[in-house]
């Protein structure tokens, strides 16, 4: 049986990119068909009725004609646009931060529906602007988990012995801690402290209202920042434009 002409989805805007004088390719993220592409006609007009319905990390419910090589977006309705979110440039920044790692880290129309709802809860927690630091770092560590790229956390990477409460090293290159006998194998491991370690732990077995509920000190923040965000660019082989853009956005306000 032929697949139907028309199909909807759910779908969260990740990416947008001009296409002559008024036509975008967008790119979706969703929970049943993964990443999938589209192309939004005449949506650079002012008058166009898409547009409001398709600007980056909103949430709307999507209609869609296949094509041969591209599908073209024929409806779209907002679930929620994320206004808040949008209207705060720090929060905006962290938002787009987390759609680029969906993208990057996601091949096209591979359902990963706890992924989707990660994502979703996750824009939704930054628009509350409680605890943005905590919402981003526990995204991370869910959706490295969620693509294959869980960190071992309980035992040493290399001898394998359950790790002891001591300032321990994170290795990218080795995909978790080494105790401090094997630290020396990964030269470009780094100290990782007692307290960050329990962080990473509670983060990765907890649900989000057990996590949410911490209050973290700026240097325990910001090693961990540094931890995961170093694991993310070793995994990627590059920079994460985003966050570069964040990190001079932050400083920029110190």
């Amino acid at each position: 049986m032929p697949e139907a002409r028309n199909y909807e989805t759910k779908a969260v805007v990740i990416k947008k990119i001009k296409l002559g004088e008024a036509d975008r390719i967008i790119t979706f993220y969703t929970p049943d068909l993964g990443k999938i592409e589209g192309v939004a006609k005449g949506v650079r007009r002012p008058r166009s009725k898409l547009a409001g319905h398709l600007e980056l990390l909103t949430y709307t419910d999507i209609r869609m004609a296949r094509g041969r090589h591209l599908d073209t977006v024929i409806g779209s309705q907002a679930i929620d646009s994320f206004m808040t979110l949008k209207n705060d440039i720090r929060l905006a920044a962290q938002g787009l931060y987390t759609a680029e790692l969906v993208n990057q880290f996601t091949s096209d129309q591979i359902a990963n529906p706890r992924l989707f709802d990660l994502f979703v809860e996750t824009l939704s927690r930054l628009q509350a602007a409680n605890n943005s630091e905590i919402t981003l770092r526990y995204f991370e560590l869910h959706l490295l988990e969620m693509v294959g790229f869980r960190p071992q956390l309980q035992q040493c990477v290399a001898c394998r012995v359950e790790l002891k409460p001591v300032v321990n090293a994170f290795s990218s290159s080795a995909g978790g801690i080494l105790c401090p006998e094997c630290e020396n194998t990964q030269p470009a491991a780094f100290p990782l402290s007692v307290d960050a370690l329990k962080v990473l732990r509670l983060f990765q077995k907890s649900e989000y209202a057990t996590a949410g509920r911490l209050k973290l000190g700026p240097e325990l923040s910001q090693e961990l920042k540094e931890a995961l965000g170093n694991f993310i660019r070793y995994l990627l082989e590059r920079e994460v434009k985003s966050a570069t853009w964040l990190d001079n956005f932050s400083q920029q306000l110190i």
